[in-house]
């Protein structure tokens, strides 16, 4: 009998003890670094460790901006559990429900029938998705930048409304095709427009029909200023640092509609877009709303400081959560206060929890999480960034050579440290990659257009018996 189908069985004939079972939900940068952490200092005789995922794959979204740029390949940007996570069962598919009154949940695998996994332990950790709001348009024609399927679609897309612009006649639809749009002021909103803006500057040496000038791109943000991780003047530095690029920057201003692609904002501009992307914010996977898990009123799944879940003053027993999609007590900061959804605080808030776990199982108490947030870093594109670390603020190539340097150190495995590092090495000597693969997206257009569609007759009605 193969493990998978003994997920129902905690035990055998003989009435041996089986190992406790963790079940981690979610693969990101809380899950991947618990299930890594777990499996390298529990025996197998003590847990087995089980993965949950619909990707094969963790995303190290800071390496999103850089993949979509081309700075480096998008599959050395993600880290692939069966590779990484050779100690662990990894199920690719969603929970679709977790009852934790009975200490069970519902896996739905990429294919067949749900199935119900027992466990003894469960971690909580899908992340968060883009928080979004119910603007006319937005559905249609906006994509997010959390995933590396949206980031390797922008890029895509960005490349060929360059190929639209350069062929047309139409003065509209050149016009159209080169406004580009980020809703969204925060590291991921910035750091997008500023990479994107830095790929097309690059690639417009090879589209001789075109020129800067032509190029039109916007920052909408509803707030009075940027980067709100770090100080005003830091924030202030970036918008200015923009706008030398000639960019259009939209503080206090709102998007209220994009339909047909036509962008309406709060301070009543309004004008075409063929690039729409909406980075304002992310909200918890909306996977906790299949739970009896306590949550704030915010959607996050409530926390202790050692990250085990709490109902008011009850600890849930073997419920842990951590990341985005949850609300942890910020011991550094004042009373009241929450640790940021950052991958600085989901990393080290995924050792604390393993640890947690392991001193349970071993019968020590769990220790509270405490870290000071070191500071932010940022990519303005291509040589340039912002940094603040430590209270010490830096600006141009000494904050860009940090941004690099601290998400080399930080993204899992020896394997994908080794490929980034290449990548960078190669884009000193050779020029940025700059075609669009389109058909990518659609791969089963071309092939459809050239074959004949045939006529399936009907099965027959099978006969009655007898």
């Amino acid at each position: 009998m193969t493990w998978i189908a003994a997920y129902g069985h905690r035990g055998d004939e003989d009435g041996h003890v089986t190992p406790k079972r963790i079940l981690v939900v979610g693969a990101g940068h809380v899950g991947l670094y618990v299930a890594l952490r777990l499996s390298r200092k529990l025996r197998s005789t003590e847990a087995e460790v089980v993965v949950v995922d619909p990707q094969p794959h963790m995303t190290y979204q800071p390496f999103l901006p850089e993949a979509s740029a081309g700075n480096i390949s998008p599959r050395h940007s993600v880290v692939p559990l069966r590779r990484e996570l050779k100690r662990c069962h990894i199920l690719t598919g969603e929970v679709t429900r977790v009852e934790h009154a009975r200490k069970v949940a519902t896996v739905q695998p990429i294919t067949g029938p749900a199935r119900e996994v027992p466990y003894d332990h469960i971690v909580i950790a899908p992340g968060s998705v883009s928080r979004t709001l119910p603007i006319p348009g937005l559905r249609e024609h906006a994509v997010g930048f959390k995933t590396i399927g949206e980031a390797i679609w922008l890029r895509n897309h960005v490349l060929g409304r360059l190929d639209i612009a350069a062929t047309t006649d139409d003065a509209a639809v050149r016009q159209r095709a080169l406004t580009f749009v980020f809703v969204g002021g925060g590291y991921a909103g910035i750091e997008a427009l500023a990479e994107m803006e830095d790929m097309v500057r690059d690639a417009l040496r090879y589209y001789p029909e075109l020129k800067p000038a032509d190029m039109r791109w916007v920052l909408v943000e509803a707030t009075m200023r940027v980067l709100p991780e770090v100080d005003p003047d830091m924030g202030a530095y970036t918008v200015q640092q923009l706008l030398k690029r000639k960019m259009d920057i939209r503080l206090n201003t709102r998007l209220e509609s994009c339909v047909d692609g036509h962008v309406v904002l709060s301070d009543g501009d309004g004008f075409d877009a063929d690039t729409i992307v909406w980075t304002a914010g992310v909200k918890p996977h909306p996977m906790l709303d299949h739970t009896d898990l306590p949550r704030d009123d915010r959607g996050r799944v409530t926390c202790l400081p050692s990250l085990q879940v709490v109902r008011g003053d009850v600890v849930l027993d073997g419920a842990w959560s951590a990341g985005d999609c949850s609300a942890v007590p910020d011991l550094t900061g004042p009373p009241g206060a929450f640790c940021s959804p950052s991958a600085q605080h989901a990393v080290r808030q995924a050792r604390r929890l393993a640890d947690n776990i392991v001193a349970l199982l071993r019968g020590r108490p769990a220790r509270p999480y405490k870290h000071k947030h070191v500071g932010s870093v940022a990519s303005l594109g291509l040589h340039k960034g912002v940094a603040q670390v430590y209270g010490l603020k830096i600006k141009g190539l000494p904050a860009w050579f940090m941004h690099r340097t601290y998400h080399m150190s930080r993204i899992p495995s020896l394997n994908r440290k080794i490929r980034v590092i290449a990548d960078w090495t190669l884009a000193l000597f050779l020029k940025r990659e700059v075609v669009a693969l389109g058909q990518i997206h659609q791969p089963h257009d071309e092939f459809t257009e050239v074959t004949p569609s045939v006529q399936i007759p009907e099965r027959a009605a099978p006969r009655p018996a007898g």
